[in-house]
């Protein structure tokens, strides 16, 4: 009876998970006002999902707009592309396809591996395993609790010392689904850790600053894109009076807070929240960077996809009161990084250079006085977008390695 007891239960685990069979993924290239307008219309009338740029109100004439559209909309999503000449392609022919693929490096499922995507339990018992290995160079601190109840820990990198020593904050994985985010964090812990001592950058580095790490940001939204929904984005926060879920963390900063490119819509994928700082794990970031905020000297938040390195502004279009230096310094680690395997990154600040977005982390911590703040969009282009293979960590993960390192040399010459 148990025994049938555990698979009424396993089978019910299973039927929760969001299948994406016969979805598709297009680029639209809207070129005339009137393919703007279509797709602003396409997305009230359909439930579309804006993988690029983030939101309907984003689009505009001569920007790609990647979509993703559920199987039973597909005719009238070729009709009406077909009655507009609207130039198009198709970038992910089966949705679940490409979500089963992703998973092509095989290691054992439940051990952690710098080359998968784990999950937030393997997470969670990596963090306190790596943490008591080498207490002379790492320790964690829990910072709070997200909405479901999980802690957020961060990792502090550098060699022990007695006095305070600057430092640089990164984190990863504020948008869910993004999942090659954490998976960087991950790995720059674990080249931090194991080429200290070797490689005389890093050494320098963590003798002369510490590095605190994030290495999942939005901790129960991962937790869901893996056991419910891949394509899930935003936090999993619940206000009683709305049936839908979250806000996008990064349009809830107080940063010309839900001003442009966030949505007061709670239902939206862009939602900025009730007010700024409205989701806990937001609060509980901003806390940290605050009380820290004497001796931080670099923010840097990872994201995907789009191969950009951004600085602020978002929320603005006026250039940064540090905009030339922070200009030489993204096309130095842009250049960095190309020098592996040649990926092209293109930098420039949020607004000019992809668009305007408000409640943004990189523009909160520059505006509070963490001069070099950073935005990374990883891999790729638009292939797989958030669904980039596991083969691709290693790579992804070793080129921008070499772009962080460049900035926080930057920053330690500028101390």
């Amino acid at each position: 009876m148990r025994v049938l007891l555990l698979l009424g239960l396993v089978a019910l685990g299973l039927a929760d998970i969001t299948r994406f069979e016969g979805e598709k993924v297009f680029r639209l290239k809207p070129v005339l006002d009137e393919h703007v307008t279509l797709i602003k219309d396409l997305a009230t009338s359909i439930k579309v999902d804006f993988w690029s740029p983030e939101s309907a109100e984003l689009v505009s004439i001569d920007i790609d707009v990647d979509i993703r559209v559920p199987a039973m909309y597909l005719d009238m999503m070729y009709t009406i592309l077909q009655q507009s000449d609207m130039e198009h392609e198709v970038l992910i022919e089966d949705l679940q396809s490409a979500v089963d693929a992703q998973l092509d490096n095989k290691p054992s499922p439940r051990a952690h591996s710098y080359t998968k995507y784990n999950n937030w339990d393997t997470v969670q018992s990596w963090i306190a395993s790596i943490s008591s290995s080498n207490s002379d160079l790492i320790s964690k601190q829990v910072i709070g609790n997200t909405y479901e109840g999980r802690p957020m820990t961060v990792l502090k990198l550098g060699k022990a010392s007695s006095s305070t020593k600057p430092a640089i904050f990164m984190d990863c994985g504020i948008h869910a689904r993004e999942w090659i985010s954490p998976a960087f964090c991950q790995w720059f812990v674990n080249e931090a850790l194991s080429t200290y001592g070797s490689d005389s950058q890093m050494t320098s580095l963590l003798d002369q600053m510490d590095v605190f790490v994030l290495p999942v940001f939005n901790i129960d939204g991962y937790d869901f894109t893996h056991s419910s929904n891949r394509m899930w984005r935003k936090t999993r926060s619940k206000k009683s009076g709305s049936s839908c879920y979250g806000a996008d963390p990064n349009r809830n900063f107080n940063a010309g807070w839900c001003t442009t490119g966030a949505s007061s819509n709670p239902c939206s994928d862009t939602f900025c929240g009730y007010q700024p700082e409205s989701e806990i794990e937001v609060k509980n970031v901003a806390d940290f960077i605050r009380r820290n905020k004497s001796v931080l000297k670099a923010y840097l938040t990872v994201h995907s996809y789009s191969q950009l390195l951004l600085f602020p502004y978002s929320y603005t279009f006026s250039l940064a009161a540090d905009h030339s230096e922070l200009l030489k310094v993204a096309e130095g680690a842009s250049a960095a990084l190309q020098s592996l395997y040649g990926t092209r990154y293109t930098s420039g600040p949020g607004a000019a250079t992809i668009y305007p977005a408000a409640g943004g982390s990189d523009d909160w911590a520059y505006d509070l006085g963490v001069k070099y703040s950073y935005t990374f969009e990883l891999r790729d282009t638009g292939r797989y977008g958030f669904l980039l293979p596991e083969s691709q960590i290693k790579p992804t993960c070793e080129e921008t390695m070499l772009a962080v390192k460049y900035i926080a040399a930057h920053v330690q010459k500028n101390l």
